[in-house]
């Protein structure tokens, strides 16, 4: 039997991610239910601090979690987090992790892999480059709790780790996140609902996660990245497919069962088939703004051109002669 297919027109990774697809570790499930995507590029970085790429970032939320996640109306709701609670002053910070965190290798989540982790993010992140400037200092109250200390009060807290883009903050094991910043990391250990089989992965050719079978999700119904990350499928495979053309044909065979970003000469060839369904998730488009250098003017880039094609003349002549 064929399985449903689907072209998503602009579909952003993330949402998938969003609604809680996740997949159980062993070969009894190996061969359960499997999605297979292509994304609007290759994964060739795993460190999700190290770059701001998208295709990282959703591969980001495959593996790990966050302390807060952004739901659906773009309100910041705790999510590693249990409770969190401000001094009068607003200047103590103090976050109490929930029950049940587990990072992949079987060890528990502690606060001092949230603190490395917020210190290595604190240090890419150009938001949370700016929250670590009011940063005064961490202290880890016991395993589960930790505050943050500020030198003065600062209304972007949870706003900045609760940020739903690049870069991040992702949580990490305290001996991967206290990695050096500029150089990436060695690991792909989280405590997210998948877990990264790098025995199965080949970047280039394809990506394969699959359930944390001890992953356990919030209570709450998902809402955007808020919520309880709930099971859907037993495995993931994003699959690297440059060629379009090639995305078009493996969707319309059913060899995969997602294209995020479809290339739009094609998409009447998808409409065609009444297997695959195009959704625009997105139809006020994006807005771009281009500015223009100020501080060269063009007809000086013009004169720059023109002189650096003189010299270039010259020095032919000169060969020749």
């Amino acid at each position: 039997m064929k399985t449903m297919r689907r072209g998503f027109a602009a579909m952003a990774a993330a949402a998938i991610l969003a609604a809680g697809l996740t997949v159980e570790a062993g070969p009894a499930v190996a061969q359960g239910k499997v999605l297979k995507f292509v994304q609007n590029g290759n994964l060739t970085i795993l460190d999700p601090i190290w770059t701001t790429a998208y295709v990282t970032r959703n591969h980001g939320y495959f593996i790990y979690d966050t302390l807060f996640s952004s739901d659906e109306n773009n309100e910041v709701k705790p999510q590693m987090v249990d409770k969190y609670d401000v001094s009068a002053d607003k200047t103590v910070w103090t976050f109490t992790l929930r029950d049940g965190l587990e990072w992949h290798d079987g060890t528990p989540v502690t606060s001092e892999d949230c603190i490395a982790s917020i210190k290595r993010w604190g240090a890419r992140d150009a938001m949370g480059l700016k929250l670590m400037d009011f940063v005064k200092d961490f202290k880890a109250v016991d395993a589960k709790t930790f505050q943050m200390i500020l030198k003065e009060p600062y209304g972007l807290v949870l706003a900045s780790l609760g940020k739903p883009s690049s870069n991040v903050p992702f949580m990490m094991p305290k001996k991967v996140a206290e990695t050096d910043p500029f150089k990436q990391i060695d690991s792909q250990i989280g405590s997210g609902p998948f877990i990264y089989v790098t025995a199965e992965s080949k970047p280039g050719e394809k990506h394969v996660y699959i359930k944390n079978p001890k992953y356990k999700p919030r209570a709450e119904p998902a809402s955007g990245l808020a919520g309880g990350k709930v099971v859907k499928v037993d495995r993931v495979e994003i699959v690297e497919m440059p060629d379009p053309q090639q995305q078009v044909n493996a969707l319309i065979n059913g060899e995969i069962d997602l294209i995020e970003q479809p290339p739009h000469d094609l998409i009447p060839l998808l409409k065609k088939d009444k297997g695959v369904q195009l959704v625009d998730w997105n139809p006020l488009g994006h807005q771009f703004i281009i500015r223009f250098n100020h501080l060269v003017k063009p007809f000086e880039v013009a004169e720059l051109i023109s002189q650096a094609r003189r010299l270039l003349q010259k020095s032919h002549a000169a060969v020749a002669g």
